[in-house]
């Protein structure tokens, strides 16, 4: 997934569309609705109290000592299409951490690409004036907070905080490990309702360079433009997602059964799709985001870290877990995962056997004659 595209220096109302599409399809069915995204970042665009455009930069750009941070929602997406959010969560909890650490955010950067959490902190942004990072710790969206670049490389938890739409914050210091600020910030998000804002951990710049996967916010927002595009040219639209991202089909039918249910905060469940034109049939599992693509015969033909992205299968736009529905008619994409994610360091946090399967990971191969 490495590849050459326009580097953003800003995102105006403009990208908004483009920027929704392309996160949603890289955020592998989870990270938010794009929906409640954008219409939090059209809000604030559309405030005079708030500037029109929002600063990017570069990873490389950043200033080694400066003190950058992720922020964005977590939760089960089932609930965050529906306990719509009031826009503070996320600068409540910036203002936690900073007044915890004495020390003032310079910069923050996503923890994922998701349709809403790659849009979030451009809604911070905003509202503080700190310029985004065009980078984030996944280059996907995973379902828990350990499963980043930033503490899969070994970063320490040092500050977090959480906070809900009726003002409560919770604030963690000197938690012992990343896993343990999962259990501890899933079970604060659970009892504020199953959706909150986050801060954490406080980065300086030189790490971030270092341990984040490269511009894509850029390469999200190429996506969705590329995808739009290609729908008002009456070109294919998933030709065109799979040569952007270098990703490949791995299967198109219709939506026969959906098992999906709200466990300890996060969306979990089971696709089933049959094929329009033959027996075939895929299962594809999820825990937020789709982990696991099987065919009826066994056959796996997908895993994470590998993206499994789910598209219309006439427009190429996204269909996330929550919006999954009986009859759809869709195409299952394949991307290759960011190197960052497939080091034998990563997997074992990132890896099948970190959701609990039996499974080998098999790097996708993508043949460039397939785009």
């Amino acid at each position: 997934m490495n590849f050459d595209v326009p580097q953003i220096e800003t995102v105006t109302v403009d990208d908004l569309e483009a920027l929704g599409v392309g996160a949603a399809i890289l955020g592998t069915g989870g990270g938010g609705h794009p929906r409640v995204g954008k219409l939090r970042l059209r809000t604030l665009f559309e405030d005079d109290q708030y500037p029109d455009a929002v600063e990017i930069v570069h990873p490389d750009d950043l200033p080694a000592d400066a003190t950058v941070t992720s922020v964005g929602g977590m939760g089960a997406p089932t609930i965050g299409v529906e306990k719509f959010p009031n826009g503070a969560e996320e600068v409540r909890s910036l203002d936690a951490i900073e007044a915890a650490s004495g020390r003032t955010v310079d910069a923050l950067v996503p923890g994922e690409i998701g349709g809403v959490n790659s849009l979030v902190p451009l809604c911070v942004s905003a509202m503080t004036g700190s310029p985004v990072v065009d980078a984030d710790g996944m280059g996907r969206a995973f379902p828990e907070l350990q499963m980043d670049t930033f503490f899969i490389y070994d970063h320490p938890v040092n500050y977090a905080a959480i906070s809900d739409e009726r003002g409560n914050v919770l604030t963690y210091e000197g938690v012992d490990s990343a896993v343990r600020l999962e259990e501890f910030a899933r079970a604060g998000t659970v009892d504020m309702g199953g959706r909150a804002g986050y801060a954490f951990p406080l980065m300086d710049g030189s790490f971030v360079a270092d341990n984040s996967i490269r511009e894509t916010l850029s390469l999200a927002r190429e996506l969705g433009h590329e995808v739009l595009t290609a729908q008002r040219d009456d070109r294919n639209p998933i030709d065109v997602a799979c040569r952007t991202v270098g990703g490949t089909r791995l299967f198109t039918g219709k939506v026969t059964d959906v098992l999906r249910r709200n466990e300890a905060g996060f969306a979990t469940g089971e696709l089933s799709l049959a094929a329009l034109d033959g027996p075939a049939t895929l299962t594809v599992e999820f825990q937020n985001e789709y982990l696991v693509a099987r065919r009826g015969d066994g056959k796996v033909l997908a895993t994470v870290p590998d993206l499994i992205c789910i598209v219309d299968r006439d427009t190429g736009l996204p269909i996330t877990t929550d919006a999954l529905r009986y009859g759809q008619r869709v195409t299952v994409l394949g991307v290759p995962a960011p190197e960052l994610i497939a080091t034998e360091e990563a997997l074992d946090v990132v890896g099948p056997s970190a959701f609990g399967y039996d499974l080998t990971y098999n790097p996708l191969v993508v043949e460039s004659d397939s785009w």
